[in-house]
C-alpha cells in the first residue's frame, strides 16, 4: 500500500483525480471509501457500480478503480 496526496501525477488514473474531485464534490480517499466498501471485488463490477449508484462517469471511474486497486490510498 503506496499513501499518495495531491499534487496528483499528470500521468496515469491519478491524472484524472482535479477533475473528479472538482466534478463530483468529493475526494480521493472519500471515493476509495465507497470502492472498498461496496462488496465488489471485480474491477468492470465496481465501474459499473459507481456510474449506476454515483452517476460517475466511465472514464473517471475507471481511473479511480484502476488506482485502489494497485494498491495507492489517497491522504484525506
Amino acid at each position: 500500500m503506496t499513501e499518495h496526496a495531491a499534487p496528483w501525477p499528470k500521468e496515469g488514473p491519478a491524472s484524472y483525480f482535479p477533475s473528479i474531485e472538482k466534478k463530483y464534490g468529493r475526494s480521493i480517499a472519500e471515493w476509495q471509501v465507497f470502492i472498498r466498501g461496496c462488496g465488489i471485488d471485480k474491477h468492470m463490477g465496481i465501474v459499473n457500480w459507481l456510474k449506476a449508484e454515483h452517476g460517475v462517469g466511465h472514464g473517471h471511474a475507471n481511473a479511480l478503480v484502476l488506482w485502489t486497486l494497485a494498491g495507492n490510498v489517497a491522504k484525506p
